[in-house]
């Protein structure tokens, strides 16, 4: 029954009926699995670990170690992985805080080169020791080298394992960037199931571990301030956050929200509307992207993570735009208004109107907050939603836009380029349509900006830049503190977010906040909805099947 369940979560994938496990290997030394479990309801639908710990010690003895990214808790202690697990956590669906990426770089090189893998502890003053352990000699860590493998999981095994996967390939072994994500897409998702890693903030920080990469792998974290923001095609009723990493990236903060005050309207003219027939096809199941989930045709490598259509998808895509049609066509018919007895003309009205008078829009809008925004490192994340009240009786929200993009500003300003001195002040641009959605999907709603441009700059003279060094091989490297195992960490204030009505909560007249009412989910969305489409295989490409008590079956028997 279990192993029933395990399928049915996991969605349609090329397996023997009895396969229990869900892992894969991206190369014969990287193994990406979802995240697994040893505690009810989990151990229901999740990998069970006692079946990992199995599969991993009959295939690698004891030449395997575990790279965990959940802030939310990995569902295991540590004990029960011989302790031989590694923690570098940050918050589902998002990239991680970029200094922990030489971390984590150079922790699995150690490893995968024989080294030892406790020689990352951390004394009380946060600088690391080495291990108690004797040093292997070269000869030892040579006879290791060829067998050890690193297995990274975060929950579904797609995003943050990709995204480490990758970053890995290309900064230790020289892969170029299309290439690990395509290899990736290959290797853990199942054909017409889409990209591996698809999150466009994911793929911009791939990007940017190639950069840093060719860099010399030089690396400053600096506290930078938000001067201002440029919004054209800003709708009224849109909110706007500036957030970011705390608690060693485990956590994210709001740091502020956009006040009607600190909004100057440069041109109030209205931006096209497209009423709420986006989020309506969304909430219907129909939404603006397909379901199989394909990073943007504007994020970084989209071409190389996208795995290529077939004439089936296609066709499904024409079918899916012809559903969409019909709601076009009615928003025109609409959108021309009646006019009524007195002659004026007017737009039809409906019971849900937008938060103009709290968060105006226009054709363009500056945010100017009262004074810079601070945020103590480079890694920023602006993120919008989008309400239309109700009538006041009801005390409802109608939430119809959703999005949020990560960006770090020693990159945008220029700092691989420039011998690891980044420029001081710059602008990041961004469209719509590049955002990242909802709980790491395409799905945004309506409209709520047509593009942002974010002011940024150094924070004053007293900002003291750290500069981020990966250890060389063999050095001792540091992890982070892991998050509570048991979870209820509450790591993301906007994980909660979805398309939808929401309780009004009480707020001040000049930013109105809504919690949570109910949350919309994808028609056959389950509780881990994000495995769907992914395929276990082995080290060279083979389907692998797993049966429920850890052992290896044969892919060819029925």
């Amino acid at each position: 029954m279990a192993s029933i369940l395990r399928q049915i979560v996991a969605g349609p994938r090329a397996r023997h009926p009895e396969a229990g496990l869900d892992l894969c290997y991206v190369t014969d030394h990287i193994i990406a699995t979802s995240g697994p479990s040893e505690t009810y309801p989990q151990l229901a639908y999740r990998n069970p670990l006692d079946q990992v710990v199995k599969f991993l010690d009959s295939k690698h003895g004891d030449d395997w170690a575990i790279w965990e990214f959940r802030a939310e808790g990995t569902g295991y202690p540590d004990e029960s992985v011989y302790g031989r697990v590694r923690h570098y956590p940050w918050p589902d669906h998002h990239p991680p805080p970029f200094r922990l990426v030489p971390m984590i770089m150079a922790s699995m090189r150690n490893w995968l080169h024989g080294g030892e893998l406790d020689g990352g502890k951390v004394a009380s003053d946060g600088r690391p020791m080495s291990s108690s352990k004797g040093t292997l000699t070269q000869e030892q860590k040579d006879a290791k080298r060829e067998k050890r493998v690193v297995v990274v999981h975060c929950k579904a095994g797609k995003g943050r394992s990709g995204t480490v996967s990758c970053s890995y390939l290309i900064a230790e072994e020289g892969w170029k960037p299309e290439d690990a994500l395509a290899r990736f897409t290959e290797r853990r998702m199942r054909p017409k199931f889409g990209a591996g890693v698809s999150i466009p903030s994911q793929l911009r920080w791939i990007s940017y571990v190639e950069r840093w990469t060719k860099g010399g792998k030089k690396y400053t974290d600096r506290p930078i301030e938000i001067a201002e923001i440029h919004v054209w095609g800003l709708r009224h009723g849109v909110k706007v956050d500036i957030e970011g990493f705390r608690d060693e990236g485990k956590k994210i903060d709001v740091f502020h929200t956009f006040k009607r005050q600190e909004r100057v309207v440069v041109d109030p003219a209205a931006p096209e509307e497209s009423g709420i027939s986006d989020m309506i096809w969304e909430m219907a199941g129909y939404p603006a992207a397909k379901a199989n989930q394909k990073a943007p045709e504007d994020a970084h490598y989209s071409d190389a993570t996208n795995p290529g259509d077939d004439p089936a998808t296609e066709d499904k895509g024409k079918k899916h735009a012809l559903k969409r049609k019909g709601t076009e066509i009615l928003h025109k018919v609409s959108s021309k208004g009646t006019k009524p007895k007195n002659g004026s003309a007017s737009s039809s009205k409906t019971d849900v109107t937008d938060n103009s008078e709290e968060e105006p829009g226009g054709m363009a809008v500056i945010l100017r907050p009262t004074e810079p925004v601070r945020i103590p490192n480079s890694d920023v994340n602006i993120s919008v939603e989008r309400r239309n009240k109700t009538p006041k009786s009801m005390g409802l929200t109608m939430v119809t836009a959703v999005a949020h993009v990560w960006f770090n500003t020693f990159f945008e300003g220029e700092g691989p380029e420039r011998d690891g001195k980044a420029l001081d002040s710059g602008v990041f641009s961004i469209e719509w349509d590049a955002m990242d959605g909802i709980k790491g999907s395409s799905r945004k709603g309506s409209r709520a900006f047509d593009r942002i441009a974010v002011v940024w700059r150094v924070a004053g003279t007293d900002a003291l830049p750290e500069e981020v060094v990966e250890p060389a091989e063999g050095q001792p490297v540091p992890q982070v503190r892991p998050a509570d195992w048991q979870g209820a960490n509450k790591e993301d204030p906007d994980s909660q977010k979805d398309l939808g009505l929401r309780v009004q909560s009480p707020a001040s007249a000049d930013v109105s906040k809504a919690s949570s009412m109910r949350s919309t989910e994808e028609p056959g969305e389950t509780k881990d909805g994000e495995l769907e489409g992914v395929r276990s295989s082995g080290p060279t490409g083979e389907d692998l099947h797993v049966g429920d008590h850890g052992e290896v079956k044969d892919g060819n028997k029925k």
